[in-house]
């Protein structure tokens, strides 16, 4: 499959890597068509990776990552192209982190909106899935790395079949095995907003390998 990638950092960097491993062609996206970091990431991947811009990246992706900043998704997303962007699946990772007063960083957007459900606005044609958001980057294509793989990952949105697409993708591609389907994409609220214990916890262990485990 052709997979897009928005985002060089760490985690558009794990993601990317996880599914050129799994076998895909994957095309990681960036402002310019010659960002240092994404050449890098293209230079350690081999044949099935490469580089673009947003737009260049969208285009080529048959799902496509957003593991841009939060605070700069919907900017990024722009510049990818709604029309490169429509009818496809969407998968949200990122979290609208507001860093200027310093740690711990506050949310940008909470209580009553969500970026995830910004993004759904302002891409009505696309099927924005929320999901991976709530964990380093690490776990996220590795759960293994905590308690054999025995906590909980989160889902939601509003397309039935692009939730059970990417159900799937997080199952047979990243190996989780407990995945809570909140509902729709109005639940990416609670996921995002998971993001300020999630921090003090980091602070706490001094590692980011850890993560939430419901318990009924």
């Amino acid at each position: 499959m052709k997979i897009a990638v928005l985002g060089t950092g760490i985690v558009g960097d794990a993601i990317g890597t996880k599914l050129v491993q799994c076998g895909h062609e994957v095309k990681m996206g960036s402002r310019t068509a010659t960002n240092a970091k994404a050449a890098a990431w293209v230079m350690k991947n081999g044949i099935r990776a490469s580089q673009g811009t947003f737009a260049d990246a969208a285009s080529f992706g048959e799902i496509v990552f957003n593991c841009t900043h939060g605070g700069a998704s919907l900017e990024a997303l722009n510049l990818a192209g709604v029309n490169n962007l429509k009818n496809k699946i969407l998968i949200d990772i990122a979290n609208a982190l507001d860093f200027s007063k310093g740690m711990p960083p506050s949310l940008v957007v909470c209580n009553t909106d969500s970026l995830g459900e910004q993004i759904q606005r302002a891409f009505p044609d696309t099927k924005v899935i929320k999901t991976l958001n709530t964990m380093n980057c690490n776990l996220m294509v590795n759960p293994g790395l905590v308690a054999n793989g025995d906590h909980d990952i989160f889902i939601s949105g509003n397309d039935v079949e692009a939730k059970a697409t990417v159900t799937k993708i997080l199952r047979d591609w990243f190996g989780w095995k407990s995945i809570v389907d909140l509902g729709d994409i109005t639940n990416a609220r609670a996921t995002e907003m998971l993001l300020p214990i999630w921090v003090r916890l980091y602070g706490k262990f001094q590692s980011p390998n850890f993560n939430f485990k419901i318990v009924r």
